[in-house]
Order: structure tokens, then C-alpha cells, then sequence
């Protein structure tokens, strides 16, 4: 069973991934799933990829109640713990889930977001995600669903997502680039940036130029992983270190072009947003593993 247990690594540790949220986390619960193999007489089992994959959602569903019984800890400082743990893996296997998709999972119920990740992303059945959980097919069946609609969202009617994702997409490549004159030319001459600070100071921006300039200051200076997502119904974008959301930008549009954006970076005001991924990853295996 070693032999097969390596076999099933990546997609192990991919699951992991998806329920945690940490690779650090993710690579400690797929080695207690090995030490627990080691430790089991598995001859019988007839499909050891779906027993593996039990093992290891039972061991990740501990660990989302321990560190929800102890109180919600900053991703950042949990993979402190690793700090060998290979941060180009680790942004490999998070842009195979989804910047935007990893927020919402961070705000699910343990049991909601281990019924969705199991069902819907690694293909296990109700049946065998409800002995896990300790339910009823048709309970683990209803967490899976309101999950599904905390990733999926809200669209608001007659709004134009291709076009505003384009628009944002656009700017998020001008700005990791430092391209001014790309952001400007998805920026309305007269846009306005407005950012509240946590002691409700208010500090506006006007001009594409201007407010672009001092954009591409701050990613440079900040270097923060961003992705465009779905905001309270409408494209924005979210900038989220190792998962964690730290700072949101929610765009009005007129045509193609932002013509308002509202910086978000108060903690309350960001726990209160409607995020959602604008679309789902592939089921693990299609996705690249480190």
C-alpha cells in the first residue's frame, strides 16, 4: 500500500489543499494519512484512492474544527510554522484552485466546505462524504449546495461580466507589469479611486493618470498576489498573501472602462463582501500539482 499511497500524492495533498487552504497544513495532513496507513491493515481495500482520499478529509476535517474552536488564525502566520515549505509550489497549486475560490472557501463552515471540495471538486459521493461527516446523504447533499452558491454568487441583471472581466484582467496584467499607460487605457479619464482607512479617513484620487500612477507604486512596493473576482455581484479585484483577503477594489464601469473604484481594506467591511469565483477549477486531477 506505500506504493500506492505515493501513487496518490499529488491528488492527496491537492484535496488537502483545497480544504485548508495552506500547502504547510496540506503536507501535514497527508503525512498523518501515511502515518495512519502504516498503522492500518488496508489488504482488503478494494479502492484505495477513494479510501486514501477519506483518511486524508477526515484529518483535514479535525483541523478546520480545531482552528475554528481556537478562533480564525492569518494563513500567513500558519505557514510560518514551514518555513522550508517551497513557495513556488505553494503558488503553483494555489493558481490551480483560484485566488478567488480560496477566499470563499476561507469563509465556509468546515462542513460545507468539505462537502463541496469532496463532492464537487474531487468527485466523491454524498454517500461517502456523509459517513465522513457523520449525516445523512441528503444533509451533506444541502451543505454542498449552499457552498455552491457562496462560491458561485450573485450576478447582478444586465450586467456585462465578459467585458468588465476583460477590463480588470487588463489591469491587473498592467499592474503587475507596472505598465501606467496600460492601466490608463482601461481607466476613464476622470476615475475616481476612493480608499477609507481604519480610522474612517477618506482619501480620494482623481485622474487616470494620477490614481494609476500611485497603483502601480503600491503593487510594486506591496507585491501582493491578485486576481480578478466576483464582488457583490460585479468584477472587482481581490489582493490575498497566501489566500488571506487583505484588500479589495470594487469598480463601477462605464462602457469598458473603470470609472470608479472603492479600495476596501477594513476587516469587518471585508468579511461583509459577497465574494465569489467567477469561475470553478477543474476536478484535482486536472489540475497541476507540484
Amino acid at each position: 500500500m506505500t506504493i500506492e499511497f505515493e501513487q496518490h500524492r499529488s491528488h492527496l495533498r491537492g484535496v488537502a489543499y483545497r480544504m485548508l487552504g495552506s500547502l504547510a497544513e496540506a503536507e501535514d495532513a497527508v503525512q498523518e494519512a501515511w502515518l495512519r496507513l502504516d498503522r492500518a491493515d488496508a489488504s482488503d481495500v478494494a479502492n484505495p484512492r477513494g479510501w486514501l482520499t477519506t483518511i486524508v478529509a477526515r484529518i483535514c476535517l479535525d483541523m478546520l474544527r480545531t482552528r475554528k474552536s481556537r478562533g480564525e488564525e492569518a494563513l500567513d502566520l500558519r505557514a510560518d510554522r514551514h518555513a522550508s515549505t517551497d513557495a513556488e509550489q505553494e503558488l503553483v497549486l494555489a493558481d490551480s484552485v483560484g485566488l478567488a475560490l480560496l477566499i470563499v472557501l476561507d469563509k465556509l463552515d468546515p462542513a460545507e466546505r468539505l462537502a463541496f471540495v469532496l463532492h464537487d471538486l474531487a468527485g466523491l459521493s454524498f454517500e461517502e462524504i456523509a459517513d465522513i461527516l457523520q449525516r445523512s446523504p441528503e444533509a451533506t447533499r444541502q451543505l454542498a449546495s449552499r457552498a455552491r452558491r457562496r462560491v458561485q454568487g450573485s450576478r447582478r441583471p444586465d450586467t456585462d461580466l465578459a467585458s468588465q472581466r476583460h477590463s480588470v484582467e487588463s489591469f491587473i496584467a498592467a499592474l503587475r507589469q507596472g505598465d501606467v499607460e496600460g492601466m490608463i487605457a482601461v481607466l476613464h479619464p476622470d476615475v475616481v479611486g476612493r480608499a477609507t482607512d481604519d480610522k474612517g479617513n477618506v482619501r480620494e484620487v482623481r485622474g487616470a493618470r494620477t490614481w494609476a500612477s500611485g497603483a502601480v507604486a503600491f503593487a510594486q512596493f506591496a507585491k501582493h498576489r491578485m486576481a480578478a473576482a466576483l464582488i457583490d455581484g460585479a468584477v472587482g479585484l481581490v489582493m490575498a498573501p497566501k489566500g488571506r483577503l487583505l484588500r479589495a477594489l470594487c469598480f463601477e464601469f462605464e462602457g469598458d472602462r473603470i470609472v470608479r473604484a472603492e479600495i476596501i481594506t477594513d476587516r469587518a467591511r471585508l468579511d461583509a463582501l459577497d465574494i465569489a469565483a467567477l469561475e470553478l477549477p477543474a476536478p484535482t486531477d486536472s489540475n497541476p500539482s507540484p
